[in-house]
């Protein structure tokens, strides 16, 4: 089985920006909605396509399996079946130590969110947080893809 070992986090400022080595933009759509016992997920970057599974528990370890499929049918599946809103977002590739964070800034309907993720091999691997890094929310499930489909950051009453 494949696990994926995570952690989320908000950012303290924008410095991550300067240190940001390349990007990517992604469109995802779910074909499950939260509350289940996993979500399956279409995403399409660049000109290559991946149907993803992941349990559906909190917490910063999860099974995971990910599967390249023909661009078309993601394409079509994104058009017709998924969820809407599709999730759109651009990910930054920021290294720091002896890690490369994740920071995904949102658009559309989750406009103004950015979360950072670190990728672990192990759930007590020890990682240096970078001056930037804010509050972690692992465990707030708002913060999953998933979870803004339902609820976008839009409609979030911000502090």
């Amino acid at each position: 089985m494949a696990v994926e070992i995570e952690r989320k986090f908000l950012l303290k400022n924008t410095h991550w920006k300067q240190h940001a080595k390349s990007w990517r933009d992604y469109s995802q759509g779910y074909l499950t909605t939260p509350g289940g016992k996993s979500s399956i997920r279409v995403r399409i970057c660049d000109d290559r396509a991946w149907l993803n599974i992941k349990s559906a528990t909190l917490g910063m370890q999860r099974a995971e399996f990910d599967y390249e499929i023909p661009l078309q049918d993601a394409q079509e599946m994104l058009t017709t079946l998924c969820l809407r809103p599709v999730i759109k977002k651009r990910r930054y590739y920021v290294p720091y130590s002896q890690h490369t964070w994740e920071v995904d800034e949102f658009g559309a309907e989750n406009a103004g969110l950015v979360v950072a993720e670190i990728e672990l091999s192990d759930v007590d691997e020890a990682f240096d947080l970078p001056e930037w890094i804010g509050r972690e929310v692992t465990d707030d499930p708002r913060y999953y893809n998933i979870s803004l489909v339902d609820y976008p950051y839009s409609e979030w009453k911000h502090e």
